[in-house]
């Protein structure tokens, strides 16, 4: 199923009735891609569907800075049989990170949060914390930190926070963690932080890329900078100023009907499964995986920072900080496990807040050096690449492993369609 289609079908686009398009509307063949090779995104959600191996999607695709497609496919809600609208709202989870990341680069551009700032001078209980070295009989060796956590650190998560619930070297460590959104939904910000503080760090600070909580930490540094929430300082400085209409840390009761509901089974395992964020409010606005848009909105942030910080005459951030941020910095002295974290992201660094391609060929999907990306973990997607000055953002609800096939298949079609 698909949303009912308008004039602007021939661009590749099906807005609902009064669904306005997040950004100005080209055909595709207008700006170099295949409208018939991109249609291949049509047949492949409506094979998925017809599967039942994913409720529904949005889907958004932009070039040259106009909307070629953006289409809405099955169920907003499995168990209601509600059409999936353009307007869905989708838990973004990590995909709260990149936008956090903004914040925190508004108050560095301002002077007020030095990238090379320790975070103990927000937070001192960090400065205690030790790192836990695994031995030999599956005990835990406590070392003392060889350097502080910096606040780029937190950026680029080489601060040796972790998640709970890790299968790679750093499991003993992240056994003692909790899951990514549990700390919002169990407690409030400073229980968080007096909570991890109390835990060891996977790694030495600023050695060894480890995905974790670092953003978290970062959004209660800004808050403590700002002097405000974190959902308000984003609203004053990012989503209100680009038209993010839906963006929030916690949905309205209108919101909430629109809300993208995942199946009570995974379709891969057949385990139960839910998006707990959707049922459950969280006490603070945890930068790391709180937050809540929809795919329009999102597109109107990655074409924000394809643009150098800008987006319709509203100035985020200043272009050079946004090259900044799309850069790799995991240089040589620091471990670089991302593809850990997204298989199919091999000859991927990370910059600040999002993974960054620096290499051609080894990952498993197309594109270009310089192409910044990130995911989330309930199903939500977005990339962008300068050098085909491209847009995607995906949104579905689909929270076990499917959701690493959907954001291969879909980079796989894109890259497909572009002709020149």
């Amino acid at each position: 199923m698909t949303t009912s289609v308008t004039a602007a079908a021939a661009a590749g686009i099906a807005l609902n009735s009064g669904q306005g398009a997040p950004l100005p509307q080209a055909t595709s063949d207008d700006v170099g891609v295949s409208q018939q090779r991109l249609a291949w995104l049509d047949k492949f959600f409506t094979r998925e569907i017809a599967d039942q191996r994913v409720p529904g999607a949005v889907v958004a695709t932009a070039r040259d800075g106009k909307l070629i497609h953006y289409k809405a496919y099955g169920q907003l809600d499995p168990a209601k049989g509600t059409p999936m609208p353009l307007d869905a709202v989708f838990a973004l989870a990590s995909m709260t990170k990149p936008m956090v990341a903004v914040a925190g680069l508004t108050l560095m551009e301002q002077g007020r949060l030095p990238l090379r700032a320790k975070l103990a001078d927000y937070y001192p209980g960090f400065a205690n914390m030790k790192v836990g070295v695994p031995q030999p009989d599956g005990s835990l060796k406590f070392e003392a930190q060889t350097s502080p956590i910096y606040i780029h650190d937190l950026y680029r998560h080489t601060s040796g926070l972790t998640y709970g619930g890790r299968s790679d070297s750093s499991s003993q460590v992240s056994g003692l963690y909790p899951d990514f959104a549990a700390p919002a939904i169990k407690g409030d910000k400073q229980a968080f932080i007096d909570d991890i503080t109390k835990l060891p760090l996977a790694h030495q600070p600023g050695t060894e890329f480890e995905y974790g909580f670092s953003t978290d930490v970062l959004g209660a540094v800004v808050e403590q900078v700002s002097e405000q929430r974190l959902g308000e300082y984003l609203a004053d400085k990012l989503w209100g100023p680009i038209g993010m209409q839906d963006a929030t840390f916690h949905p309205s009761e209108s919101q909430r009907e629109r809300l993208a509901r995942p199946f009570p089974d995974d379709p891969l395992t057949g385990n139960p499964q839910a998006v707990e964020l959707l049922d459950r409010p969280t006490k603070f606005d945890c930068g790391g995986a709180c937050a809540f848009a929809t795919v329009g909105d999102y597109l109107r942030f990655g074409q924000m920072l394809l643009n150098g910080g800008e987006l319709e005459g509203r100035r985020i951030l200043g272009a050079k900080t946004v090259h900044h941020m799309i850069s790799n910095h995991l240089g040589p002295e620091i471990k670089n496990n991302v593809a850990d974290v997204e298989p199919h992201r091999a000859g991927f660094g990370f910059g600040l807040g999002v993974a960054v391609r620096i290499n051609e060929g080894l990952s498993a999907v197309p594109g270009n050096p310089g192409e910044f990306t990130w995911t989330g973990a309930y199903g939500t997607q977005f990339f962008c690449d300068p050098k085909e000055r491209l847009v995607v953002v995906v949104g579905t609800a689909a929270p076990g492993e499917i959701r690493k096939y959907y954001r291969e298949q879909v980079q796989d079609i894109v890259y497909a369609a572009i002709v020149r």
